[in-house]
């Protein structure tokens, strides 16, 4: 059948046939780096992650570039509140941003531009345009003349004609423009702000030039994927369209990608409205890996509701996936076998139809599900056979083999499960020596014989949320 997926301006979905048979160009907005990211910047890039992670598995060779803007009005407005240079700000805040990622299990671009880094190539392009015919000088600030290119809004499927200025707040008027909607490409400098000098005179670039810059830099005039949030669709990505149609002449992606929003309790994530949690903020409660997951339980063009309720539960199932593999190395040590290479396939073979599907991680979760009760039911299956062995081993190479792909699994076992359940006491506000002392209190019963005790004990513990299990190795307990 084929990747399918869906492209934003066709709004439907279609085949993936890449410009170059075996090889992707691929391109994602990255962050301005003024502060923290938050769990919105998280949903764009553990989808794109995914996303590129299975062209990968798929065979294909990926180039992936995502850029970092590190000049900007709210960057330049973030530094004078801190008192410190633009440099110092953002050099911060990409640290900041690898590390939420690395945490996130997010591999990093196969390049990584930053926006002050090529403002020579900036400048080539912007002298383009100009001389193109499509983008005019007025004082030092170089605007983009949108009347210029007939395609104009054909990426969101706006009309010009029901658009007001103002519609962004990155969409300014100005009398020095000769249509409203006509955006910067060149920015006069103000005084105390980071400048270049230019041929139009001192001043920073626009903030929509430095994505079709980069993005023709590293992955030619033309490329296959360029991806993004929904909110990027306009104006960012419209007004990119436009410039580099006006350097080359030609439609300079082939398919365009989008995600879809991050919600809290149903209401659109704000600061205003106390509902907005930085990657920070959620990982400090629960494990990264439980983030990604519930990232990846709805489809990532679809908006998505984060709660606690459901994180919690994304946790729990991270959990069980882990436990499973965990007691599945722990089988295969004593008991070695190896997968059945025609079950293993026909795992694949699921995986590899749904992902198919445009990336349909909420299906793929579904799977590994399916394959993480079957695993436990193998282990769980009295007796050493030979083929209990290979069915443990089979099912366990095929959640590697996807956890891979979602970012799932890919931990230490032991650490993850000791680090999920520090997470679950310090939310639940118990007493680890209370939980602990009624543990000891259970076996203490129990050696007795005095099982009401033990019984008793058992109880309380559960009415704690505490669950106890009694293996060889001895008692072990954890939070449910």
């Amino acid at each position: 059948m084929g990747l399918k997926l869906f492209n934003t301006i066709t709004r439907s979905k279609v085949d993936f046939e890449p410009i170059e048979d075996g090889k992707v160009g691929m391109y994602v907005c990255g962050v301005t780096v003024y502060d923290r990211c938050h769990i919105g910047h998280a949903r764009a890039y553990v989808a794109f992650d995914t996303i590129q992670k299975y062209l990968r598995y798929s065979g294909f060779q990926v180039r992936y570039v995502r850029n970092f803007t590190d000049v900007d009005d709210k960057i330049i407005s973030r530094a004078n509140e801190r008192g410190i240079s633009v440099n110092e700000l953002t050099d911060t805040f990409i640290e900041a941003f690898n590390q939420d990622m690395a945490e996130l299990g997010i591999s990093p671009a196969d390049v990584e531009p930053r926006v002050t880094g090529h403002i020579p190539e900036i400048i080539e392009t912007v002298k383009t345009i100009i001389d193109r015919g499509h983008a005019y000088v007025s004082g030092g600030d170089v605007y983009y003349d949108i009347q210029s290119y007939p395609g104009y809004l054909g990426l969101s499927g706006r009309r010009l004609d029901d658009m007001q200025a103002g519609a962004s707040d990155r969409v300014d008027s100005t009398d020095a423009k000769r249509h409203p909607m006509d955006f910067a490409l060149w920015k006069a400098a103000k005084p105390g702000e980071p400048a270049w000098d230019s041929p139009w005179g001192p001043g920073r670039p626009g903030w929509h030039i430095e994505c079709s810059t980069m993005s023709a830099k590293y992955l030619g005039d033309v490329f296959d994927i360029h991806g993004g949030g929904a909110d990027l669709v306009f104006p960012h990505h419209e007004n990119e369209r436009a410039q580099s149609w006006a350097v080359s002449g030609k439609d300079f992606v082939r398919y365009w990608m989008h995600n879809g929003f991050v919600q809290v309790d149903k209401e659109k994530m704000s600061k205003s409205l106390g509902n907005f949690f930085t990657i920070r903020d959620v990982i400090a409660r629960f494990h990264p890996e439980s983030l990604r997951y519930f990232l990846m339980t709805t489809h990532y063009r679809s908006p998505i509701n984060f709660t606690d309720s459901a994180i919690d539960e994304a946790e729990n199932r991270v959990e069980y996936l882990y436990e499973g593999v965990l007691a599945a190395r722990k089988w295969l040590s004593a008991h070695p076998a190896d997968a059945v290479a025609a079950d293993l396939a026909a795992y694949r073979e699921r995986f590899v139809q749904i992902m198919d599907d445009d990336f349909n991680t909420a299906a793929a979760l579904g799977l590994l599900a399916e394959e993480a009760r079957g695993l436990n039911e193998a282990l769980a299956t009295k007796g050493k056979s030979p083929e209990k062995s290979a069915r443990i081993a089979t099912l366990l190479a095929a959640i590697m083999d996807q956890g891979g792909v979602l970012g799932l699994c890919v931990r230490d076992p032991e650490e993850t499960l000791a680090r999920i359940q520090a997470g679950k006491l310090a939310r639940s506000g118990l007493d680890r020596e209370a939980i602990i002392a009624l543990v000891d209190e259970r076996n203490r019963a129990r050696a007795d014989k005095d099982f009401a005790r033990a019984d008793d004990a058992r109880n309380r513990l559960l009415q704690m949320g505490v669950s106890v299990m009694d293996t060889p190795e001895g008692t072990r307990w954890k939070l449910n």
